[in-house]
């Protein structure tokens, strides 16, 4: 079954494939499709947002889209960064995990969750879409060389270190992504 994943980001198409890759689906993402457009997340919601880039993928290529959104809400920052994670501080990664960082020093409750709502999107109009969480802190402090986004100060419920320090296979199966996908394949019978 071929599905187009709506992304552009090459962590996230090695992340899809990898936790996909015992499946019949076959991962189409838009750099294969030398597709090099933008599509902008006006949404209010992850699912919003995951909607909006399946829908506009699909209907262009006619074919079954996968898109996601996901972030990071900080308790005590209101939920935030939220639907706004990857450009929270506008100047990437380091940036944004700076940023928050600077917004925690001296808080002691650093409760935070990943979320990922994944939405499959038919040329029909159908849709579904399945949501994961994945709990844990905000670390004091960054740490760890694997990964990517808040991955160097996210620490999971259960662990004592970040994300970024863990090995690829236990985020593979712990993941918000991860739990999103296995929904996904579960509603499929993949």
């Amino acid at each position: 079954m071929k599905f187009i994943l709506a992304s552009h980001n090459k962590n996230k198409i090695k992340e899809f494939r990898e936790i996909l890759k015992d499946t019949k689906i076959e991962l189409i993402s838009l750099i294969d499709l030398n597709d090099n457009e933008e599509i902008i997340e006006t949404g209010n919601t992850f699912l919003d947002n995951a909607l909006l880039k399946a829908k506009h993928i699909s209907k262009k290529y006619n074919l079954p889209t996968i898109a996601d959104d996901s972030g990071i809400e900080i308790k005590y920052l209101k939920n935030a960064p939220g639907i706004y994670s990857a450009r929270y501080s506008s100047s990437g990664d380091l940036a944004n995990n700076l940023k928050v960082l600077k917004e925690l020093e001296g808080v002691t409750d650093r409760y935070a969750r990943f979320i990922c709502v994944i939405a499959v999107y038919y040329p029909n109009d159908e849709y579904k879409s399945f949501k994961g969480v994945w709990e844990g802190f905000i670390a004091n402090t960054i740490k760890g060389n694997n990964g990517f986004g808040y991955d160097p100060i996210f620490i999971p419920n259960g662990y004592r270190s970040t994300v970024a320090e863990l090995d690829e296979n236990i985020k593979a199966k712990l993941s918000h992504r991860a739990k999103a996908l296995q929904l996904l394949k579960d509603e499929f019978i993949i």
